[in-house]
């Protein structure tokens, strides 16, 4: 958050930081880390995964050509995302 990386400047600089940004920033890690850790992810059903299309659209933002598309499933058995009550 110091420095000169403008690619975090809608955080504000200076005295006036947004107080927040390093908590936002700590919580979008950290679900990306368990989304990629609970789940193997797989192009969809008739895709090779030497299919992908990784071309860009050129622009003011850069963007792929054709959407990136992955489906998620489980890595545990199904018994264990059941809640356990607990006594408080």
């Amino acid at each position: 958050m110091k420095g000169h990386d403008f690619r975090l400047l809608p955080f504000g600089a200076g005295r006036r930081v947004c107080p927040g940004a390093q908590l936002g920033i700590n919580l979008v890690t950290s679900m990306l880390g368990h989304l990629l850790h609970h789940f193997s992810w797989a192009p969809p059903e008739g895709t090779n995964a030497e299919e992908i299309d990784m071309s860009e659209n050129p622009g003011l933002v850069t963007y792929m050509r054709t959407p990136l598309q992955a489906v998620p499933t489980p890595r545990l058995p199904s018994h264990l995302y059941k809640r356990v009550p607990a006594d408080i």
